[in-house]
């Protein structure tokens, strides 16, 4: 768990935090279980069969074994190996219980033997009784004691967790709930009151000390002590609100709590004590520290968090659903991170995308909160910054041959995702440079996923599929390689149009290199970024590399054919044909060959660019490493590691489309008079200029972004091919807008490259949209 971030001048330091062992799950970690209690006692596991079919193992609770009663609340948690059950009953006794999950069946011992991956499961369920006590304990002069306060609304169970030390257990703890409301005429207030039980583990004798003098005797053994568990009660807190929602957060160390009246409470696990009461911009572990809240929108009935719980859904006393989100009431935050309030908001954000981005959960709230503050100059980049900072993101690919961590790579494709989402101002508006940036990384990263999937099926599957023996998987595949050569087209077009451009050129100049960025966030021309940054260089490099493979996969595909045709022809035996996936290679073959970029002069010209870089790194990074440190120069390996860590800044503040180094200068201008020139030469830039480039979505005249009642053009993610609104369903990406026909396969190559299409290539999720309809 990542925080708090911790405040050091005008920047932050970020710590990391213990987090507490998992418990039990499925033996396959792409699959879950799901646990229920029954009214009558009955412990039931929905669970998934190697196969994918659902199954159920039942269980009956023998410590709930009476017939007149009844299961009124209960609750389930991890902890350690085994689950924990707290179970309230009719006749207010309070049990916790111990389940042990055998997935090899009745005995096995998973964590001593395995279980193969192909193994069917048979899982068994061990129950032990650990502690019972009665849930409602007051006398009869306690204030309290009216019926009103003698119904559970709320059960928890805690486990044990790690204090914040590391080097202590917190024991388990059941948490019950009692609330009253207020109702008309009556002169109650609303109140609530949370009881707990610490469940202790203690040593006891398991016979008399009377009998342990008889250990003296000759032959005679000592008797053995057992572990004993008990719950001690502690005292209640009282809280004159009602109560609706338990919660915990941050791994089980904060409890959020909401009120009735639309107020959230956050207390230590530990304690019980409130905190983030009062705003801390030295030590950030929360937005509320930092001045954010929620709105208190009116009554609710009822809420639920999202997992960065930065926002809520709230359901009012009339039915309505509502989304509540953190807002910052006290006015502007800033505009650096020297002020104040604008440093600790960045960390407070920091430590909560650091975490959904760790643990792959959804942040989309996030982008919504800080949509407001985008129109802030360096806010974006001072945000993401910190993001790498933290989660120590790999940016640096300059010296990367193979590409296989960088498509891997998934948090900096959420990062890239944070750009593109917050650079998006509409289908009519264009977006910001960063986004326009991260956008088109993420389109070309998205597609050489699909294409190197496509052409190597894991060996787990080989036997079963071939994909590219599908006419549905080559058609798609056609479409990406005519979205790529286009894409590569239409960098060459603009780099050469950045060539001509005099007050460009005249910007590669020592005096007037700093206008550069500048000028070209106007034009909003992101070309020569992409190429500079070496993770959107080795993108491109890889979409090459795929490219010339289909190529050469469907002129071999395309002589095979004519082959068999000829052998037909000679024998007149007829060979059975697939005249669809014969027309899809020679789409195929059509595409690859009449491009207006020829792919391997364009992977020629970025290893050049990618030589010079690497050789500019190395001049200039020492030197300024020893200039830097006149004091204290660094030696040997500290050298290195501080070259190392300069390259990385100057490859992140590229990554952000910032501008480039001084040093870059010599490598820019020898890129555009000499190599790009030589490029220019096997060319066409008429045809390059009049090319139409409405595929890649990056066109920014009138037209392209349906001005002036002219049509927007919906690209299909998938296929890469303009998709016009019909009878067909569509799915819209949730974060970036992206469209992509709701298609499904029945062959399982097609079904296996569809797969790999399960989220947007921004990382989004998918909503299905009503026929002929744009929106929900």
């Amino acid at each position: 768990m990542y925080g708090p971030a911790t405040r050091n001048g005008n920047s932050y330091q970020y710590e990391s935090s213990f987090v507490h062992a998992g418990g039990p799950s499925h033996p396959h970690s792409s699959k879950s279980a799901l646990f229920c209690v029954t009214i009558s006692g009955m412990l039931k596991m929905f669970w998934s069969q190697n196969n994918n079919r659902m199954e159920e193992t039942t269980m009956e609770l023998e410590s709930v074994n009476s017939l007149d009663e009844l299961v009124t609340h209960a609750a389930l948690a991890s902890d350690k190996r085994y689950l924990l059950v707290a179970v309230a009953t009719s006749s207010k006794q309070l049990r916790l219980l111990k389940i042990e999950i055998q997935w090899g069946g009745p005995g096995s011992q998973p964590d001593k033997n395995p279980l193969p991956q192909n193994a069917r499961l048979s899982p068994s369920l061990v129950e032990k009784h650990l502690a019972a006590t009665t849930w409602l304990q007051t006398g009869s002069g306690d204030a309290n004691n009216d019926a009103s306060m003698a119904e559970l609304s709320h059960l928890h169970v805690l486990p044990s967790i790690i204090d914040n030390t590391g080097k202590s257990t917190v024991s388990p703890m059941i948490v019950a709930i009692r609330t009253r409301t207020p109702t008309a005429g009556s002169y109650q207030t609303a109140q609530t009151i949370i009881d707990r039980w610490e469940a202790i583990s203690e040593q006891r004798h398991n016979l008399h000390p009377a009998f342990e003098q008889l250990g003296n005797r000759r032959n005679s053994e000592v008797p053995e002590q057992t572990a004993h568990t008990r719950l001690r009660k502690l005292e209640p807190i009282t809280i004159n609100k009602v109560l609706i929602n338990f919660q915990p957060t941050q791994f089980g160390k904060v409890l959020v709590l909401t009120m009735s009246d639309g107020s959230v409470e956050y207390r230590d696990r530990f304690t019980f004590e409130e905190i983030y009461t009062a705003e801390d911009t030295n030590k950030v572990m929360n937005l509320r520290q930092v001045g954010w809240t929620f709105s208190d929108d009116g009554p609710c009935q009822q809420v639920a968090f999202s997992p960065t719980h930065c926002s809520m859904v709230q359901m009012s006393d009339e039915g309505k659903i509502q989304w509540c989100k953190l807002q910052y009431p006290l006015g502007d935050i800033g505009n650096s991170l020297q002020e104040v309030r604008y440093g600790a908001t960045v960390a407070g954000l920091t430590v909560a995308a650091a975490s959904a981005l760790w643990h792959q959960s959804n942040y989309d709230d996030l982008l919504a909160i800080v949509a407001p503050y985008t129109s802030k100059r360096r806010f974006i980049h001072d945000w993401v910054s910190e993001i790498i900072k933290v989660l120590k993101i790999q940016v640096d690919y300059s010296e990367e041959l193979h590409h296989d961590l960088l498509m891997r790579n998934t948090p900096l494709q959420s990062c890239l995702s944070f750009m593109n989402s917050l650079g998006f101002k509409g289908e009519n508006h264009p977006r910001t440079f960063q986004g326009k940036f991260a956008m088109i990384d993420l389109n070309v990263r998205n597609v050489v996923v699909l294409t190197t999937l496509a052409l190597n099926t894991p060996v787990t599957v080989r036997e079963k599929m071939s994909p590219m023996d599908e006419h549905e998987v080559v058609e798609a595949l056609v479409g990406c390689a005519k979205w790529s050569l286009d894409l590569l087209s239409w960098l060459t077009d603009s780099l050469f149009s950045l060539m001509n451009d005099s007050e460009f050129i005249a910007r590669l100049e020592p005096k007037r290199f700093g206008e550069l960025t500048p000028f070209l966030q106007k034009r909003n021309d992101v070309s020569l970024h992409l190429l500079l940054s070496s993770s959107s260089r080795s993108f491109l490099i890889c979409v090459c590399r795929r490219i010339a493979h289909l190529e050469s996969l469907s002129e071999r595909a395309i002589e095979f054919y004519r082959g068999q045709s000829a052998n037909t022809e000679q024998t007149g035996v007829p060979k059975a044909s697939n005249p669809k996936l014969q027309q899809a290679y020679q789409k195929m073959q059509h595409i690859t060959t009449s491009s207006l970029v020829k792919v391997a002069d364009f992977e020629k010209l970025l290893n050049v660019l990618g030589a010079d870089v690497r050789q500019a790194y190395q001049a200039f990074l020492p030197n300024m490493i020893k200039n830097q440190s006149q004091n204290m120069a660094p030696q040997g390996k500290q050298i290195d590691m501080a070259v190392k860590a300069a390259q990385v800044q100057v490859e992140l503040s590229m990554l952000l489309a910032a501008g480039p180094p001084g040093p870059f200068l010599p490598v820019i201008k020898k890129f555009f008079n000499k190599d790009l020139p030589a490029f220019r030469s096997i060319c066409d830039p008429s045809k390059l200029f009049f090319a139409n480039y409405d595929l890649l979505g990056v066109q920014e005249d009138d037209s392209s972004l349906g001005r002036n009642g002219s049509r927007f053009t919906y690209v299909d993610l998938f296929k890469r091919v303009e998709m016009k609104l019909g009878a067909q369903q569509w799915r819209r990406c949730t974060r970036c807008t992206s469209v992509m026909e709701d298609v499904f396969g029945t062959r399982p190559g097609f079904i296996f490259v569809l797969g790999q299409q399960r989220r947007c290539a921004c990382g989004g999720l998918w909503a299905l949209l009503p026929k002929g309809k744009l929106i929900l």
